[in-house]
């Protein structure tokens, strides 16, 4: 009984729960296992507890003892006499009769003063069955006598002699009522709990210290809400989570039907001017406007952030939780596994991968018959089709369902994909820096049979799947996208997807998990969704579209969605508008370009740098030139959002070594560009206080007329969509593709790809190709090296010059300085 009634518990689609019982069964055990919020008997502990304490709204009360009640007037001053009333009835009862002023006694029928209280009782309320040996004589003249038992409710009476059937009926017949009322007071109360609900916030405190610590002890000194308690702040019912921890939590999709009608907050998009080493801070600025939103301002925000990779994390660029005292928390979560994602991502493409050759070895040495007869087996004496075989005859015209009727033409045409090698651009993937796989060959052992063919190893955020994690919409729009995956073409030049190769449903099923967003915190206690973390370069480098839908419908109308786009706005917001916004039909409200005194310095001719080594002079020293002069990379950047017709406010990340006069000169260019406000801005060193400014701003601005639009139609050929973004956003003369280039353009405009959008694949160090040109280079001619395409994301990607999809790892990478402390656990040295 309490295995069915902990299902029931959790099943979203009931919201109450009534026992009929053997009154043997009715234990403290059985009655407690219902949760008290589908306990419409009003039984459980909590319930009665919620009852005595006066929380009428809060608790159910057994509907026996509202029964008795309701038969029950003018009750003040009388004395009322329980009988054989225990349990959570008889507690229940005794609450609500003392409330309404009357002296409430209880007693066993066996009790020896029983005759001497029945005397003087004006009322008796009897629990249970009257035994033989108690006379009805006891009972004063004129009593009021109400019986009432457990199994009332089951209309199964058993009452004493003496009492009035007519007021026993009335009881049972009530207690059902009352039931049904209580029935009804759950389904109301459940109703309005999926309503939206305002949020009830409890930011955290921040003590900022002078010198900012290291953003790990930054990070360990503030104690994380359980992220249950956050999920309930914002409104997330406790069946819309799954708790990873303390820390984390995955939020269920289903949470967009329950808000479908909620209208959705204000979207922003966190982008930055082109990268250089000395950094720019998007994350760092996208958490302290957060921050600065909801703890400050008393506005609903939430950010939207990408899941690092652990390649870099180890490597040489660090952590990705921002930064200072703006930043995701606890920062080693963040950074490394966080709920597996990646790891899923990963057994999905080599799963694919090890498909695709498997495949290949098996046709080469197998006829046709035998391929058939191993595609089609026959399982307890039945020879039948797999739902995705079926589907693959359909694709070839064959409709036909029984495998014993195909014809020899149709069992090769269906047996085999002639899956061409040379074509094959689906790469096995792992998530660590390993230059050294690069270019690998595979199929070296002798149960290869001399199938051997050169491949390589991506970074795992570079897997197609990563750019499809980032994009889908729901589950079955991320099914179908990996089923439209092309891995390879075959010897005719046709595509071949994951679907021809049967592993759609299995990729599926890896993933069902990741397509969930988790749910972390900010170190002031404000919500965080980590969610895809696709490359910036051969991807487009965003968040996921889900988390922000999501987001967006938790915030409501006057809240704040705040995402980020990777590397420069000339690629990451480009992309953010022309790719993801098309997948999503979102609308951006503002953008906000990151900048830096030190960055500008260097896109204005400042000397290179070196990491590790002390800064040069021109970046510590107030130069009030040399920053006017790179700021022609900022104003480029205000240009290129204008273009999407979105405003832009600047947010200058502030240095300890920048001038009062460097500031000033940078916010000033900037409005005199376009951009609609400035500000500069303190965080790192101040938390969201520090935001304060720009989080006004980012208001004002997205209160703003708004005429966004894309940059290029999408029925546009596949040159003249590259050719428009190379001369609108990079500031191209023209555009060059090899004939590698132009055959791989051809190509996929003959097999149906040609309206998909164009997603560079480029240097994040320039504008143009070459990563030594800073500032605003002109004149140049952008090379188009080779062009390929990821069908299932929905996009195509040229390659501008060469582009490693597998970093590698420096001389000193960060893992000399992460290590764990095997007595407390702690993780040390990340950043």
């Amino acid at each position: 009984i309490v295995n069915e009634i902990l299902r029931l518990n959790e099943d979203p689609n009931v919201q109450g729960l009534a026992l009929d019982l053997p009154e043997s069964l009715y234990s403290s055990k059985v009655l407690n296992a219902v949760k008290p919020e589908k306990d419409v008997d009003g039984l459980s502990d909590v319930n009665l507890g919620r009852l005595v304490r006066g929380d009428a709204y809060d608790c159910l009360v057994p509907p026996t003892a509202c029964a008795v009640m309701e038969l029950l007037e003018d009750l003040g001053g009388k004395t009322v006499l329980l009988v054989g009333a225990g349990g959570a009835v008889g507690a229940a009862l005794q609450c609500m009769l003392q409330r309404e002023g009357a002296a409430t006694l209880s007693c066993r029928w066996k009790a020896p003063q029983l005759q001497t209280k029945l005397l003087h009782a004006d009322v008796v309320v009897v629990g249970s069955t009257k035994p033989d040996d108690v006379p009805g004589s006891w009972i004063k003249p004129g009593t009021t006598i109400i019986s009432y038992s457990r199994d009332l409710l089951s209309e199964k009476h058993s009452y004493g002699r003496q009492n009035n059937h007519a007021a026993e009926n009335a009881v049972g017949s009530l207690a059902i009522a009352m039931r049904m009322q209580n029935m009804v007071k759950n389904t109301e109360r459940w109703i309005q709990s999926q309503q939206y609900r305002k949020w009830d916030l409890r930011c955290l405190k921040l003590q900022p210290l002078s010198p900012v610590p290291s953003d790990i002890e930054i990070s360990r000194a503030q104690r994380p809400k359980a992220v249950d308690v956050l999920a309930k702040e914002i409104g997330l019912l406790t069946d819309e989570i799954e708790i990873y921890g303390q820390t984390k939590a995955k939020v269920r999709l289903s949470l967009l039907e329950r808000l479908k009608d909620q209208p959705d907050g204000k979207y922003v998009l966190v982008a930055g001017i082109t990268p250089t080493p000395l950094g720019e801070g998007k994350s760092t600025v996208t958490i302290g406007l957060v921050q600065a939103l909801t703890a400050h301002l008393n506005i609903n925000s939430f950010a939207c952030l990408r899941q690092p990779s652990q390649g870099p994390t180890f490597g040489v660029k660090g952590g990705a939780a921002g930064g200072g005292y703006a930043q995701v928390i606890p920062m080693e979560e963040f950074n490394l596994h966080l709920t597996g994602d990646i790891h899923a991502i990963t057994a999905a493409n080599n799963l694919l991968a090890a498909a695709i050759d498997a495949r290949i070895l098996h046709e080469n040495t197998q006829s046709d018959k035998a391929l058939y007869n191993r595609l089609v087996p026959v399982v307890n004496g039945v020879r039948g089709f797999s739902a995705i075989q079926l589907a693959r005859l359909r694709r070839l015209g064959i409709n036909k369902t029984d495998p014993g009727t195909l014809t020899e033409e149709e069992i090769s045409r269906f047996a085999r994909l002639d899956i061409d090698p040379s074509t094959i651009t689906w790469q096995r993937v792992v998530d660590t820096n390993d230059r050294f796989l690069r270019k690998i060959t595979v199929g070296q052992a002798n149960t290869e049979k001399g199938f051997v063919r050169q491949a390589q190893f991506d970074i795992a955020v570079a897997s197609e799947i990563m750019a499809i994690l980032a994009l889908a919409t729901s589950l079955q729009d991320m099914k179908e996208r990996l089923g439209k995956m092309v891995v390879a073409n075959d010897k005719k030049g046709e595509p071949i997807t994951a679907e021809d190769l049967g592993v759609t449903g299995a990729l599926a099923v890896l993933m069902k998990d990741a397509i969930k967003p988790t749910l972390m915190q900010t170190l002031e206690g404000t919500p965080v969704f980590v969610h895809a973390g696709p490359f910036a370069n051969i991807a487009h480098g965003n968040s996921s579209v889900l988390a922000d839908k999501i987001a967006l419908k938790l915030v409501g109308e006057k809240g704040f969605v705040v995402t980020e786009a990777g590397f420069g706005a000339d690629i990451g917001m480009e992309k953010f508008f022309n790719i993801k916004c098309r997948a999503s039909g979102l609308v951006p409200s503002v953008v906000v370009l990151v900048a830096t005194v030190r960055a500008l310095k260097m896109h204005g001719g400042g000397p290179n740098v070196t990491a590790g080594a002390p800064l040069k002079k021109e970046y510590t020293e107030e130069n009030l030139q040399l920053v006017a002069d790179g700021c022609c990379n900022l104003q480029k950047q205000i240009q290129i959002a204008q273009l999407f017709g979105v405003p832009v406010v600047v947010a200058l990340n502030v240095f300890k070594t920048d001038s009062p006069a460097e500031v000033d000169l940078v916010c000033k260019i900037a409005k005199q560009s376009g951009a609609f406000d400035a500000v500069p801005c303190n965080h790192w060193s101040a938390g969201g206080r520090g935001a304060v400014k720009l989080a006004q701003a980012v208001e004002k601005a997205a209160n703003q007329k708004n005429s966004f639009k894309y940059l290029y139609s999408l029925e546009l050929p596949i040159v003249e969509k590259i050719r428009i973004i190379a001369q609108k956003v990079y500031g191209a003369q023209d555009i060059e593709l090899s004939p590698a280039a132009q055959s791989q353009v051809d190509c996929y405009t003959r097999q149906g790809f040609g309206n998909l959008p164009i997603c560079m694949a480029k240097t994040h160090l320039s504008l143009s190709h070459q990563p030594e040109r800073k500032g605003v280079p002109t004149g140049f001619i952008l090379p188009i090296s080779d062009v390929r395409a990821s069908i299932g994301a929905g996009f195509i990607y040229p390659l501008v010059g060469t582009m490693s999809t597998m970093p590698g790892l420096p001389t000193r990478p960060c893992f000399y300085d992460i290590d764990l402390d095997p007595i407390t656990e702690q993780v040390k040295g990340l950043f």
